[in-house]
């Protein structure tokens, strides 16, 4: 087994899906953007939720809000759903872990607010409930997906936007998903800081 050409293969299969993304996502992620600086500046918030890589993707998305991106700047008022380990643990054993991200949003989310819901499948079920709930609260949700969009897809309305990354394998999925939370941040800050 050649490990060199393996890689290799990783890498253009990896370009062949951001090109592929790239064509299809541009314009609905600079909207979901342009939705998100909306609900900032209405003092409102963005909460995220994912399950595993996507967890920390939603982290990763709260920190460069709350701290920074590439370009100093006030914080940004987002919180992760995935980190608070006392409420989710609390509500996967009183209540269910289908239930550990939807019940932070009644608690905590507001009309008005974005919800970033990342999801490979499409079908996490805490995510799906998550959807709901945002709905529920009057938010609007930027849900990132891949494969066909899987049930996620489905609940999409109004002024949702889901951005489902056109691949079948995880690990490309996930590698857009990155692009596209950092494609996000970088939208923000040049909205903000450069008012374009």
């Amino acid at each position: 087994m050649d490990l060199i050409d393996r890689v290799n293969r990783q890498f253009l299969e990896c370009l062949t899906v951001m090109e592929d993304a790239r064509e299809l996502l541009a314009a609905p992620t600079a909207v979901a953007a342009e939705r998100m600086v909306a609900a900032l500046m209405s003092d409102r918030k963005i909460l995220a939720c994912g399950n595993g890589g996507s967890a920390a993707d939603a982290q990763r998305f709260a920190a460069e809000m709350v701290g920074r991106f590439e370009k100093e700047r006030p914080g940004l008022a987002a919180i992760s759903l995935t980190t608070d380990t006392s409420a989710i643990t609390a509500i996967a054993n009183d209540y269910d872990y289908d239930m550990v991200f939807s019940k932070q949003i009644r608690a905590l989310g507001q009309p008005g607010d974005v919800l970033l819901a990342i999801s490979t499948s499409g079908n996490s079920v805490n995510v799906i409930e998550a959807v709901h709930a945002a709905h529920e609260r009057q938010m609007t949700v930027v849900a990132l997906t891949g494969f066909e969009g899987g049930k996620l897809t489905e609940l999409m309305t109004g002024d949702d936007i889901q951005l489902n990354v056109p691949a079948s394998r995880t690990a490309r999925i996930q590698e857009v998903h990155t692009l596209l939370i950092h494609g996000i941040c970088d939208a923000i800050d040049c909205i903000l800081l450069d008012g374009e």
